[in-house]
């Protein structure tokens, strides 16, 4: 059975910095893509970041490109997401997930990714 678990969320200010951790078990970690979303009040879930299986390949939605970095450690089962310069407008619910087959190329949908953490509340205040 797939477990994620994500930590260091919390309330910073903005312009501050946060780095998530997603550790991860019940799966061969290095064979699958892993990916970071986030559900704010009233809308949809939204694709932040990305790392493919090799950790050769990332991929980043513009709203955050150039301020979050997604990162991967295989020895400790563990994806990062290194969130810099942060705007109240990235306070949200922050969800790591894992690709739904290994070894697949790394997918920007939720419908790519099979298993899900149970999230980690990122607060901005301004």
């Amino acid at each position: 059975q797939v477990q994620l678990v994500e930590s260091g969320g919390g309330l910073v200010q903005a312009g501050g910095s946060l780095r998530l951790s997603c550790a991860a078990s019940g799966l061969t970690f290095s064979n699958y893509a892993m990916g970071w979303f986030r559900l704010a009040p009233g809308k949809e879930r939204e694709f932040i970041a990305g790392i493919g299986w090799s950790g050769g390949t990332t991929r980043y939605a513009d709203s955050v490109k150039g301020r979050f970095i997604i990162s991967r450690d295989n020895a400790k089962n563990t994806v990062y997401l290194q969130m810099n310069s942060l705007k109240p407008e990235d306070t949200a619910v922050y969800y790591c997930a894992a690709d739904r087959q290994p070894m697949f190329p790394l997918g920007t949908t939720p419908w790519d990714f099979g298993s899900w953490g149970q999230g980690t509340q990122v607060t901005v205040s301004s």
